[in-house]
């Protein structure tokens, strides 16, 4: 059977049918593109065109034109819709046009930090590159860097990949240390910036308010790139998390695939009293009969015991069950984990030796973890953003909410 045939199995059996409450098809959306901007480094054009990217995606080229005014941008398009690339180019463009450039990438967690220095070494290259290397050094300076390697980072990186926290506490306040740094600092990027509301958000703006006295103070003014998921108010966000105006651009040139959205609703166990079956019980099953379909998936449990006990009970349920004469392999990802754990199964996920993850929200955020078809989201994860970046981890094919406590729809 086709991958849709399988799915649609899935979908029609017995044991899934009677309780699904939505059942909704998105249509694929064809791409909107814009060839590569005329004052476009020809290394950075060479390099992009050996990765199969010959153009780009229309809000890709909208925010290289605001940002070549000078202007702050905030980015506002769904997952997997090339954001990376929207901050890329016009930081590899700053530092390959001034060799003592710098740029600050900030994003709220260490394996989203470790999943964009993969891809900028990977854009950077060296410089014996056949298709024109960049040979940009990028460093990542966070909690888990070695000591040793903290001052080469420092002094030589060009790019300096960390997180709000370890800005806080282990840079600004050594800020003397910095000087080569903060004096040339062309540009600020704040990834997931809708992570950043409440209190996280409150403390997270006078952070980057003491890191723009702190770059004013060596004398740089760097201009502000955001990135966020879609949200009612990005521009007034991203304003309020750096104090300055923002230019927002959020009309998305890139092509969708066709993804169907199912609520489920567990069957009840107790009719009288109103009680339902387990909402993490009810996705391990989907995530079972998807695996076991060959349609590699991620299921996004609330907290980490929840997590460790799903994923323990799912391999336990595929132990017999082979693929290709390889066993289904599936892996938890929570906080908590040692950092080459985390590594281990973000790679694991790329080439395929991991078929299937039980996740906490940790890779709810925009991580490359390779071509999921489908994501079991089990709970509502407490607003409606968070589903779909939850439901957006699968490029291709499905994605389900399960929910004891019913859905308003």
């Amino acid at each position: 059977m086709t991958a849709h045939e399988t799915l649609n199995a899935i979908l029609e059996s017995p044991e899934f049918a009677p309780h699904i409450v939505v059942n909704r098809l998105l249509p694929a959306v064809e791409g909107s593109f814009a060839p590569f901007p005329a004052g476009l480094d020809h290394r950075i054009a060479a390099v992009l065109r050996k990765k199969g990217i010959d153009r780009l995606y229309t809000h890709q080229a909208e925010v290289w034109e605001r940002v070549q005014e000078g202007k702050n941008v905030v980015v506002v398009t769904p997952t997997a819709s090339g954001k990376t690339l929207c901050y890329n180019l016009p930081c590899l463009q700053a530092l390959l046009a001034d060799e003592s450039a710098r740029c600050l990438y900030l994003f709220p967690t260490k394996a989203l930090s470790q999943d964009q220095q993969s891809e900028l070494n990977e854009l950077s290259g060296k410089a014996d590159d056949p298709a024109g290397g960049l040979n940009l050094k990028i460093a990542t300076y966070d909690g888990d860097t070695p000591e040793s390697l903290r001052v080469s980072a420092r002094d030589t990186g060009r790019i300096i990949i960390s997180n709000p926290d370890m800005l806080h506490a282990g840079i600004l306040p050594n800020h003397p240390k910095w000087i080569k740094f903060f004096s040339r600092l062309k540009f600020i990027i704040i990834d997931e910036a809708h992570a950043y509301r409440g209190v996280l958000g409150s403390h997270v703006a006078n952070v980057i308010r003491r890191l723009r006295r702190i770059t004013a103070f060596y004398g740089a003014q760097p201009q502000f790139i955001l990135c966020s998921a879609t949200i009612g108010n990005p521009r007034e966000l991203a304003e309020a998390l750096i104090g300055l105006p923002v230019t927002l651009v959020d009309k998305n040139g890139a092509p969708r695939g066709e993804k169907r959205i199912i609520l489920y609703n567990p069957p009840l166990v107790d009719p009288v009293q109103g009680i339902r079956r387990s909402a993490v019980t009810e996705s391990r099953r989907w995530m079972i009969s998807l695996l076991k379909a060959g349609i590699k998936t991620i299921l996004f449990a609330h907290s980490r015991i929840k997590t460790e006990i799903a994923a323990a009970y799912v391999n336990e349920d595929l132990a017999n069950i082979y693929t290709d004469n390889s066993r289904i392999r599936v892996e938890p990802y929570r906080g908590g984990l040692l950092p080459n754990e985390r590594r281990e199964i973000e790679k694991g996920l790329r080439d395929g030796t991991i078929q299937g993850v039980v996740s906490t929200n940790a890779l709810e955020l925009g991580i490359d973890i390779g071509g999921l078809d489908a994501s079991v989201v089990a709970g509502f994860p407490g607003s409606f953003n968070s589903f779909w970046q939850q439901a957006g981890r699968a490029g291709r094919y499905l994605g389900v909410g399960v929910c004891r406590h019913g859905f308003s729809h």
